[in-house]
């Protein structure tokens, strides 16, 4: 047998061993065990930690407003390695034993939340949009066997709506997923990819329509499988995100279907004043909000449901569903009856009543569920037709090019 060679049938049951060690939480124990072990613990998604100095914040703010340039629109970043640790602690949480999926970071900036990643083990790839904070990012990826993986590119414009050539740093997810090599898998399997960002303020409501559309429609990210967002949102957007029907400006069409696409997580909350900004006065600039509570920014799990479209809801019919969910509800305070009755709908009473909906219901008031249980029974219905679905508002609403 040769030096260093595991015999046959070995490195399978390391693997079983190493992660049964884990789960258990016998991390301390695998302290100074030989280099084969490295590589077992590789396979099953953790890395050995590479000891990596983390910036102070003063520090990490400094990098921060010495790339700041005019014109480039406000981001914030984690620049605190406390808040770091917690954010890569939530990353971590609940995860099942086993090998564990790469985690995409977006905008990962001075990379303080970068390296306590990379410390606790995680498979990272960092993709950045701005080029300085590359050099780097590059350097440390450099140092690193492996582990992290630097792509230039901006998450928040990924799939363009243009034709020709995509200029960077926006890019396609076809290339990005090639780059990482990470495959497509069938919707009901395992999270293929994890992803974390901040998202932009001036877009949250934008880009929230946007990945709801692609998670519907099985394409951009949503083309591999079941991909798991791990997001820091405004508190206003997670309070309409888990809003409960009759909560008024609160409960939208945006609550309804994320509710219904995606189980809805909070991980964490924390005060806009612990991220850093590229503002030239090191400015938070937060959002004032008039009617819901706007303190936070809040750490949001987004896994897709597995059971989506097992059944009368398919990615070819999504759009009509995501369609019907906003008519009913732009006028929240309406009655369900009037709005199918809008629809040329002869026997709506009849069909709220099978589906034991009363019948004098406003739409504000309808579980995300029912309205699943409604849009399935309209494309189950004889005299159901789409007549009332206008291709031109449609697409309107759907071509939110960012």
């Amino acid at each position: 047998m040769l030096a260093g060679r595991a015999p046959p049938g070995a490195a399978d049951c390391c693997r079983r061993l190493l992660a049964a060690a884990l789960a258990a939480g016998l991390r301390p124990l695998l302290c100074g065990l030989p280099s084969c072990w490295a590589t077992v613990r590789r396979s099953v998604g953790q890395w050995p930690s590479p000891g990596l100095r983390v910036p102070e914040a003063a520090e990490a703010e400094r990098l921060v407003q010495q790339v700041q340039r005019s014109g480039v629109p406000l981001r914030r970043f984690i620049a605190c390695p406390q808040l770091a640790r917690t954010v890569q602690r939530c990353l971590q949480g609940g995860a099942s034993p086993g090998p564990q999926p790469v985690l995409l970071e977006c905008a990962p900036g001075p990379g303080i939340l970068t390296r306590t990643l990379l410390n606790a083990g995680v498979r990272v790839v960092a993709l950045e949009s701005n080029s300085a904070f590359l050099p780097n990012l590059q350097s440390l990826e450099n140092s690193l066997d492996g582990q992290l993986k630097v792509i230039y590119g901006d998450f928040f414009r990924l799939d363009p709506l243009v034709t020709g050539t995509v200029k960077p740093p926006a890019m396609c997810s076809d290339k990005l997923f090639e780059t990482m090599g990470v495959a497509a898998v069938p919707w009901r399997a395992d999270v293929p990819l994890k992803i974390f960002g901040i998202l932009p303020q001036q877009k949250e409501r934008n880009i929230l329509w946007r990945l709801l559309f692609a998670l519907y429609e099985c394409s951009s990210i949503y083309r591999y499988g079941r991909v798991e967002l791990n997001i820091f949102v405004s508190e206003k957007e997670y309070k309409v995100l888990t809003a409960k029907p009759g909560e008024a400006r609160a409960y939208q069409a945006l609550t309804v279907l994320w509710q219904v696409g995606c189980e809805i997580q909070l991980l964490h909350m924390e005060p806009w004043s612990s991220f850093a900004t590229n503002l030239k006065n090191g400015g938070l600039a937060v959002p004032k909000s008039m009617w819901l509570p706007n303190d936070h920014l809040c750490l949001v799990r987004l896994t897709p449901q597995q059971n989506l479209f097992t059944g009368g809801l398919k990615p070819t019919n999504s759009a009509t569903f995501i369609f019907m969910v906003k008519q009913c509800l732009a006028k929240p305070k309406s009655r369900l009856t009037d709005r199918l009755n809008s629809w040329s709908l002869d026997n709506g009473g009849k069909l709220l009543s099978e589906l034991e909906i009363p019948k004098n219901a406003e739409t504000r008031n309808l579980y995300p569920e029912d309205y699943r249980r409604l849009f399935e029974a309209l494309q189950n219905s004889n005299t159901f037709t789409e007549t009332w679905f206008h291709d031109e508002v449609f697409e309107s609403i759907r071509n939110i090019n960012l």
